[in-house]
């Protein structure tokens, strides 16, 4: 991946988790900083191999939609 896609996708990982709740965001950062859980959303991003970008925007992508759906019905 390039570094304009790498630098898009994590920003809109960023972007994306302020939709999240707080529950939901220390599940990202057990997910992707398990081992420093103190860490900040932003600096694990950041942090981030670039492998594991698409995977965690797909998962971000998930959460949001099933928040949606859970505000809807």
């Amino acid at each position: 991946m390039n570094e304009q896609l790498q630098n898009f996708a994590r920003q809109k990982l960023k972007d994306d988790l302020t939709s999240c709740t707080d529950q939901q965001q220390v599940i990202f950062k057990r997910m992707y900083s398990h081992n420093n859980l103190q860490r900040s959303i932003n600096d694990i991003i950041d942090n981030m191999s670039e492998e594991k970008l698409n995977w965690a925007m797909q998962q971000v992508k998930r959460t949001i939609d099933k928040n949606k759906e859970k505000t809807i019905a």
